[in-house]
């Protein structure tokens, strides 16, 4: 009998985050600090629309680009929160997840054989999605020098005339690092002289510290070259609402919508009645939201810092990615013992990329209590094993 897979799909690597949660979830006492899911309940007003949407009998399918109250909220925030104009019936689509916004924008915009920056440590979806897409992913390995930025060095040696999109993960997904407007405009300076076109991910854009997330598509020449990508599962709680959308040029997003007509008709009409609520009424919720995860922040970083392991300021998202080599151990090996040991779920840095090597991924997406008790364990685990190896412990970057 021939073959019945698909060669690519069969080469590409499972989720290295989803092997963690699942082993912890069937075991006893154990603390999984792995998953990048909010540890809040969807506010209850959003709650309550999305009961209220069932209550009137709305569960008929929406437009295949999506509710258009919906998406004249969507350009309403974007303008107010960072100056971007969008034509809401022309170019927005709202999607299952900014997930989908990912592997949808690709398809519409890769010929076989394009290649697409992919700037790493990163979010584990953007490789497999290139792939699938026919493009030829180019890995950019991120400095923790340089706190996981993108500079524009990086991007012109990366850069080939086959090049034809870079993905902006910032807020970053796994290291919290984000990318200023002084950063922002280097990289602008770069896609501009090359002809490229991004894909800017900012679905952790309300979770920054210290300062408003700046879009890409600010820039003077980049709204008409960048899809931005955002959605509701982190800000506003709504993980398993699956809700989120892309905006960019009409002609990209035209052919968007085209993949997802044919693909999902459309996204959950619940969900989209509620996003219209969390748009409207949800402002105090994310900064309330924002402030706790802050607090987390900041106490998990000096807890790293002071049980010796390096680990530098994150300033987005809600993760920490501490630098682990002065264990002695590998990524791999520290988080499996890790949990095998003290019953502590971390993602190795590896699950992001090769360059993750030496680092781990810790989410505070969770209570202080719970934070408290596994930081406790991780430093047990720590201190017995520099102990039995001998290695001196290194002062915290």
């Amino acid at each position: 009998m021939r073959n019945p897979l698909n060669k690519t799909v069969t080469e590409i690597k499972p989720s290295g985050i989803r092997k963690f949660f699942d082993i912890v979830s069937e075991m006893k006492d154990a603390i999984s600090l792995g998953v990048g899911e909010p540890d809040f309940d969807t506010p209850w007003h959003i709650r309550e629309e999305g009961i209220y949407s069932l209550e009137k009998g709305r569960t008929f399918y929406t437009s295949n680009a999506g509710l258009a109250e919906l998406k004249e909220e969507i350009c309403h925030y974007l303008k107010r929160r960072f100056h971007l104009e969008y034509n809401p019936a022309k170019e927005t689509l709202v999607t299952i997840g900014g997930s989908e916004a990912i592997d949808i924008g690709l398809r519409a915009m890769l010929d076989l054989g394009d290649e697409v920056l992919i700037p790493q440590p990163s979010y584990v979806s953007y490789l497999p999605c290139v792939m699938l897409a026919g493009g030829v992913p180019v890995v950019i390995e991120l400095k923790a020098e340089n706190e996981f930025r993108l500079t524009k060095e990086e991007v012109l040696d990366a850069v080939t005339e086959k090049t034809k999109v870079l993905i902006m993960p910032f807020p970053n997904n796994p290291t919290g690092s984000i990318m200023t407007r002084e950063d922002l405009q280097e990289i602008v300076d770069v896609v501009i002289e090359k002809d490229l076109f991004v894909i800017s991910d900012e679905i952790y854009s309300e979770l920054t510290y210290g300062g408003n997330h700046v879009s890409i598509a600010e820039f003077p020449g980049m709204k008409e070259r960048t899809i931005v990508i955002n959605g509701f599962s982190k800000s506003y709680a709504m993980t398993g609402w699956r809700l989120g959308y892309a905006a960019g040029p009409e002609e990209i997003i035209a052919q968007m919508i085209k993949i997802h007509q044919f693909a999902i008709m459309c996204a959950p009409t619940t969900s989209q009645y509620a996003a219209v609520e969390a748009l409207k009424n949800g402002d105090d919720d994310v900064a309330m939201m924002r402030e706790e995860y802050d607090k987390r922040r900041r106490y998990v970083v000096n807890a790293l810092r002071e049980m010796g392991l390096a680990c530098f300021e994150p300033r987005g998202a809600f993760y920490v990615f501490p630098d682990i080599r002065n264990t002695g151990m590998t990524s791999d090996e520290f988080a499996n013992r890790l949990l095998a040991e003290e019953k502590v779920a971390v993602v190795p840095g590896t699950a992001f990329g090769d360059c993750g090597e030496g680092f781990l991924r810790i989410s505070y997406a969770y209570s202080i209590e719970n934070l408290k008790i596994a930081l406790g364990r991780i430093e047990n685990f720590v201190k017995r094993h520099r102990g039995e190896r001998g290695i001196g412990e290194a002062k915290g970057c």
